[in-house]
């Protein structure tokens, strides 16, 4: 064997020993042997700053309930009610379904519809023993255990169901993970995935269940996630093109206004695209929002961050630079949205009927690349440099069409800005109208710096997939 073939099997040995080790450390568990750096344990703090999700808050919650949250948990409990009645007859009629679901899913009853909306038990029934054998083969063959292990290790741990290191959920979302991209070998693990599962296990008591239930919304057509995880993220490209397009239309004047201070759409709505926006929105709204995804599919996150935005735009145009923009639409609206559920759940309807109006609320037809091209469930060994865990340094085709779509877009919006042709047709969300009116404004490619920012952050050599969903 030559030196080149002994150091390659050396590094492959390594590998299979770190993956074992890994695996290794989520069989042990919670078991006292298994010994935990402090600094992966975040402190315990439960009494009084936890909320109904279990979620930590640094803040102290109210220590009596008033009157409002009283009227809130009667209502759910009759819908409790109501839905256990439903489930017991699935599936109902579908205009009863959809006011349901938009009126909220209880939370006592939302493993149990969200498993009946993605047909779950089906897809175990047809698939006896894959999950199974999928894990089985992970704990052999994955080449993603150690980025897996990196994200589990900070997902959701401000949550007590992943708050303790090894416990339950957190071994239960890394065997999911690496099931998983062994199962759709194609796509492998992208880090946004480790979000949906996680929620998904929130809720879901099995991790077979959980497998699935993911399987389902990467690979039906009608929520198409493997097209917003593959490389190159076809499907985010289109997503981001009809946002853009949206926005001219119905939202002119904060168009121009995110164009004239370089607010591009991938540097705020990557997560709201990529994992229904959880960590974007209170995690209260984000779950309704990911009921009514289940019910209606992709078109529904198109519709809520065209509502988003509306709701807030005021405040939006008043910020005048591109970070206090970010900064608001990533930190400060998951903190404060500034109106309670049932409020931007109303605004969400009116958006996506106003939308359908337009006929702005479908994406353009998605190419074959935003879906499985092998067969699920068929084990591909991995390649050499996968297998080593190399990194690559440089952008693939696919990558470096991303670069130049992100760019070719940001000239296209500089350019229509320009235009005096007004389309601000509605205020959608309040279910009023406005007159439209030319707008008299103009702003030169000069003083529009289009490529910058997103361009940049896309030309280093982090790769797309851990660059845009690390955050």
């Amino acid at each position: 064997m030559t030196d080149e073939g002994e150091q390659q099997e050396a590094l492959v040995k390594r590998a299979e020993d770190e993956r074992e080790e890994i695996f290794r450390r989520y069989e042990l568990g919670l078991d006292p042997s298994n010994v935990v750096d402090s600094w992966e344990n975040p402190t315990f703090e439960i009494y009084h700053i936890t909320d109904k999700y279990g979620f930590m808050h640094d803040s102290r919650l109210p220590t009596t309930r008033n009157a409002q949250e009283l009227h809130r948990n009667n209502i759910e409990a009759e819908r409790d009610k109501k839905w256990l009645k439903m489930l017991g007859h699935w599936p109902p009629p579908a205009d009863k379904l959809h006011k349901r679901v938009y009126k909220g899913i209880p939370d006592r009853v939302r493993w149990q519809a969200w498993k009946r909306l993605l047909n779950v038990e089906h897809s175990i029934a047809s698939n006896a023993g894959v999950y199974a054998r999928m894990l089985q083969l992970a704990r052999k063959y994955s080449t993603e255990a150690r980025q897996i292990d990196a994200d589990v290790n900070r997902q959701f741990r401000d949550n007590l169901a992943y708050r303790e290191r090894y416990c339950t959920k957190q071994v239960s979302l890394f065997n999911v993970l690496n099931a998983y991209s062994i199962y759709n070998s194609e796509l492998g693990y992208c880090q946004g995935m480790a979000c949906v599962a996680g929620v998904l296990l929130l809720y879901m008591v099995e991790e077979e269940e959980a497998f699935w239930a993911l399987n389902t919304l990467i690979t039906d057509p009608k929520y198409g996630m493997h097209g917003l995880f593959i490389e190159g993220f076809p499907k985010l490209t289109r997503f981001i093109a009809h946002h853009d397009r949206i926005m001219s239309k119905i939202m002119r004047k904060l168009h121009k206004h995110f164009t004239k201070h370089n607010v591009d759409a991938l540097l705020y709505a990557i997560k709201w695209f990529f994992v229904v926006f959880v960590e974007r929105v209170p995690f209260s709204l984000s779950l309704r929002v990911w009921d009514i995804f289940m019910l209606d599919g992709d078109r529904v996150i198109l519709s809520m961050a065209i509502t988003i935005l509306y709701l807030h735009k005021d405040e939006l145009i008043r910020l005048k630079d591109m970070d206090a923009i970010i900064e608001y639409l990533q930190v400060k609206l998951h903190k404060n949205f500034g109106y309670n559920d049932d409020d931007a759940i109303q605004a969400l309807e009116r958006v996506m009927k106003k939308l359908k109006d337009l006929k702005l609320d479908a994406l353009p037809p998605a190419k074959s690349n935003e879906f499985p091209s092998r067969k699920l469930g068929d084990f591909v060994e991995a390649d050499m440099e996968k297998k080593i865990g190399r990194r690559r340094n440089d952008y693939t085709d696919n990558e470096k069409q991303v670069i130049t779509d992100v760019i070719s877009r940001q000239e296209q919006n500089a350019i229509e800005v320009q235009s005096t042709v007004s389309y601000e047709t509605s205020e959608c969300a309040t279910g009023t109208s406005v007159a439209s009116h030319g707008s008299s404004e103009t702003m030169s490619l000069e003083d529009n710096n289009v490529h910058l920012k997103t361009a940049n952050m896309l030309q280093n050599n982090t790769p797309q997939r851990e660059l845009l969903l690390g955050t």
